[in-house]
């Protein structure tokens, strides 16, 4: 995918399915999975407190694009590092996140050619992050003060795009994408480590239906 046609996806799919924990044979079974319910939008982490973060993700990465080509579009999360940017970039990623503002990190995924999605929590981070390249800006996380609170910060800085993540479950979606977001991202609700460590992937298409049903 090109760079405009990731952003343009992303803004017309919506729902991103994150990955946190879950990776290679058990996530390509999974990604399959919630693609065949119609998610078409995937994040897959970089776990910082693992030693093999720089191997597990970027692989992890190519296997899905790999298998499922232009109908997943397959972003990094938790991208805190210029090395995490270049090994997604290298691996196929479309989009880079982070759960924060880091603005070296934010200019390498631009220079990259990454749809950037950097996290922020209050106006000024939001403000910092957008201003400095980031194509939309992640609100990390996003339940903790409320709808109201996103509605009160809205009102003035309304030109920036806001994905919602943190939070986001099959009761809030909706109302998280009616409140001035234009995507959301969910984790363990739909690609949950433990149910798919047992083998419980009837749960996790079971999740993907039930979230692709409630932004309908």
């Amino acid at each position: 995918m090109i760079v405009m046609n990731t952003l343009d996806f992303i803004y017309e799919k919506k729902l991103v399915a994150i990955s946190r924990g879950v990776y290679g044979d058990n996530l390509l079974k999974a990604s399959q999975i919630i693609n065949e319910e119609g998610i078409c939008l995937l994040e897959i982490t970089f776990d910082q407190s693992s030693s093999t973060n720089l191997i597990d993700t970027p692989k992890s990465i190519e296997k899905v694009k790999n298998a499922l080509g232009d109908k997943m579009c397959v972003g990094a999360g938790t991208v805190m590092t210029i090395e995490q940017a270049r090994a997604a970039k290298a691996a196929g990623a479309d989009f880079a996140l982070a759960p924060n503002t880091d603005v070296a990190v934010i200019h390498e995924m631009k220079k990259l050619g990454l749809i950037a999605v950097p996290g922020a929590f209050t106006p000024s981070e939001v403000a910092t992050a957008y201003n400095e390249g980031a194509d939309i800006v992640k609100l990390f996380p996003a339940s903790i003060l409320g709808l109201e609170y996103v509605k009160a910060f809205r009102a003035p800085i309304n030109h920036i795009p806001l994905m919602a993540v943190g939070g986001v479950s099959v009761d809030n979606v909706k109302e998280f994408l009616s409140s001035g977001f234009m995507s959301a991202g969910v984790g363990s609700h739909i690609i949950n480590a433990k149910k798919i460590a047992s083998g419980d992937f009837d749960g996790v298409r079971n999740a993907a239906k039930g979230f692709v049903a409630a932004i309908k």
